[in-house]
């Protein structure tokens, strides 16, 4: 699946995700669905794992729902 946000493009399957953000950085975060998890209220993907942690901000809820069903991850309605 790919999925265009304001700040890039989302590429997901049910193993990994890999964001590309626009800008002059043209930075990349990539992760293992194993250490993804979608957050609501704000709608926000996180990744940690591996030394390595990450956040973005997704424009709407919609977008989040999308990569839970492409993920088969479940939205945490509670973050700590």
């Amino acid at each position: 699946m790919i999925l265009t946000f304001s700040q890039g493009r989302i590429v997901a399957n049910q193993h990994e995700l890999v964001i590309r953000l626009e800008g002059t950085g043209k930075v990349t975060l990539q992760a293992r669905a194993d250490d993804i998890r979608l957050l609501r209220q704000p709608n926000i993907i996180t990744a940690t794992g591996s030394g390595v942690q990450w956040s973005i901000h997704l424009d709407d809820d919609a977008q989040l729902q999308a990569l839970s069903d492409c993920m088969g991850i479940a939205i945490d309605s509670h973050h700590n």
